[in-house]
């Protein structure tokens, strides 16, 4: 890539965070009730999404060969009870790459 062709695909990137920033915002005034639609997306989609992110993550495992998926079972072990102590999704999910991180580059 040129320079300018660099500089063209950052200013892009800033561009579409911005807009995606900033649209809710202009869409959905303040003055207004939320839609019910949105209002439910709202609740529905994280769950939707972290049970997504649990297929793509373990649509590659196999239990016949290699490490029979064991560091991907004591992960999600511990993931599960993270979350059950704090309910804080973020200390889940940075608990569980870090712990599958050490597991898969230390221990096996």
């Amino acid at each position: 890539m040129t320079v300018a062709q660099e500089i063209i695909t950052i200013a892009l990137c800033a561009l579409a965070t911005m807009l995606t920033r900033f649209i809710p915002f202009l869409v959905f005034r303040t003055n207004k009730p939320t839609p019910k639609y949105i209002r439910y997306l709202g609740k529905a989609l994280p769950a939707a999404i972290f049970g997504m992110l649990v297929v793509y993550c373990l649509k590659n495992v196999t239990i016949l060969t290699g490490n029979h998926g064991l560091p991907e079972l004591l992960t999600i072990c511990l993931v599960v009870l993270l979350h059950l102590w704090k309910r804080n999704m973020l200390l889940s999910i940075l608990g569980g790459t870090v712990c599958y991180m050490l597991l898969v580059q230390i221990v096996f």
